[in-house]
């Protein structure tokens, strides 16, 4: 009965009601397509979203736009370097720029903007740049490259080709998260932090509580102080704030925004950054546990046994888009959030793309879509459901598949709960395989659409309640309840 009366809204809790949660994820360096990687960051943290709000939390979604720093510099550079072959320059691509296909539209783009604008002699953007590898060191090398392109056009031209090279890959990251149906309600960039002042200002209040020091020219903070194995540096001796400088301004200004709890889903790389980033929080007079990082292990994609290369410096990687084209986009979300985030994911391509009881978003869907079925032969016999008398006769409900069915139903609430506070999507997932396994048996077993009614409507309240609860399920994890399959 309470399946029928609140429908959606059925397995929807409030454990989360008064916390504000901002929750940052994929956050992808602006330098290139989304990748599988970044797609189980993706399906993951939108999941996330869903099941804290389904448990009551007030969730904001938030991308973290990577657009300071050496990374982004080196996507300029790689552009510019394009630009000028398409000027009609020659030069020897860099072994540590970008090399992937993808840069020379959008070299071929800021040429249709600028026209030869600026165009420079080739032999001067690598004029005393030391060697590349394999003789000599590769960053060194795009470092040089770097201040000879800046020198050259000037730090306000060179911005605009960082600008220019930004706003076109994000605007692919966006298409890209959009037809995936993973959307955000903010998309902040590292520069506003710059501009803002809200960098120097988290520094300040550091350097007044004697949390940084200086040594060698630079400014270091106390990091461990805070359980990290090294001090870290967040003013360079050249002037420079790093990374970590901006992250911890940007964590701070979080708080400062109002936000209880801040999630933060980063790749498994990620692992020594959380102590630092939470020492740095706590230094600035915030508690330990605002501070959450879920972090989102590997994805090795199987095509027939084999697993595909993937690297996207060389550009030889699977991306998102191609993933989606190929296998679709409920499979794509299911197969990311099968396993625990903290687990290595092999991902079947084969598999995603069955139709078979093999394929778990299949036989789940099927379900869904075969309580669908029963409803249309319902019809074609000129029968009409009667939900009322089907829940007044819910003690019919008697057998041991309809109570593995009813005791299923009855878990929803919990599963959702626990799924939301443990962060385990993955745990929703198992659940409606569970409950799908649960009513395909009982479908096997039993008719639904028998000669007396009050038993017929109590089967078919009883499988209407499961259609509920799998849509419910699989709205929360982005995947969509066909009626025909």
């Amino acid at each position: 009965r309470r399946i029928h009366t609140e429908g959606e809204r059925f397995g929807r809790g409030t454990v989360g009601a008064g916390t504000k949660v901002l929750l940052e994820f994929v956050s992808a360096n602006p330098t290139g397509p989304m990748h599988v990687g970044h797609g189980r960051q993706a399906a993951y943290g939108a999941t996330l979203g869903n099941m804290l709000e389904a448990a009551g939390f007030d969730v904001q979604r938030e991308f973290y736009i990577n657009d300071a720093g050496r990374q982004i510099e080196i996507l300029a550079v790689s552009v510019y370097l394009r630009y000028l072959e398409a000027c009609g320059e020659s030069l020897t691509f860099p072994s540590n720029g970008y090399r992937a296909e993808y840069i020379q539209p959008v070299a071929a783009a800021l040429r249709a903007k600028l026209g030869d604008s600026l165009r420079q002699p080739s032999a001067a953007v690598f004029a005393a740049a030391p060697p590349d590898a394999p003789v000599g060191d590769k960053d060194k090398h795009i470092d040089a490259l770097i201040g000879n392109a800046r020198r050259l056009l000037g730090n306000e031209r060179f911005d605009e080709v960082i600008t220019f090279a930004r706003d076109r890959l994000l605007a692919e990251i966006r298409d890209d998260l959009d037809g995936f149906g993973v959307t955000f309600d903010r998309w902040y960039s590292e520069r506003e932090l710059e501009t803002s002042g809200a960098i120097e200002r988290a520094l300040t209040k550091l350097r007044a509580a004697n949390r940084v020091y200086r040594k060698d020219g630079a400014e270091w903070f106390r990091a461990t102080e805070f359980g990290d194995d090294e001090d870290r540096v967040v003013v360079r001796e050249n002037g420079l704030k790093t990374y970590f400088a901006s992250d911890i301004a940007y964590h701070y200004d979080k708080r400062q925004r109002g936000f209880t709890k801040l999630i933060d889903v980063l790749g498994a790389d990620h692992h020594g950054y959380v102590a630092r980033v939470r020492g740095g929080l706590v230094a600035l007079g915030e508690p330990a546990d605002c501070l959450e990082v879920c972090l989102i292990q590997l994805v090795s994609l199987f095509r027939n046994g084999e697993k595909l290369s993937m690297g996207k410096r060389e550009g030889n990687f699977v991306t998102l888009r191609q993933l989606r084209d190929e296998v679709g986009n409920d499979a794509c979300r299911f197969f990311y959030l099968m396993r625990s985030n903290d687990q290595h994911l092999d991902f079947d391509l084969e598999l995603a793309k069955s139709r078979s009881n093999e394929n778990p978003v299949y036989y789940i869907q099927y379900a869904h879509a075969r309580v669908a079925s029963v409803l249309k032969q319902l019809e074609s016999r000129s029968l009409h459901f009667d939900r009322e008398q089907g829940l007044a006769q819910a003690e019919r409900l008697n057998g041991p598949h309809e109570e593995a069915v009813l005791t299923a139903l009855s878990r929803y609430p919990e599963v959702v709960e626990h799924a939301a506070l443990a962060r385990a999507p993955h745990a929703l997932v198992h659940y409606l395989r569970e409950l799908a396994n649960a009513f395909h048996t009982y479908y096997n077993a039993e008719q639904f659409i028998v000669e007396n009614a009050e038993l017929r409507n109590a089967r078919l309240a009883l499988v209407l309640g499961v259609q509920q609860v799998i849509r419910n399920g699989l709205t929360i994890l982005g995947v969509s309840a066909p009626l025909t399959m």
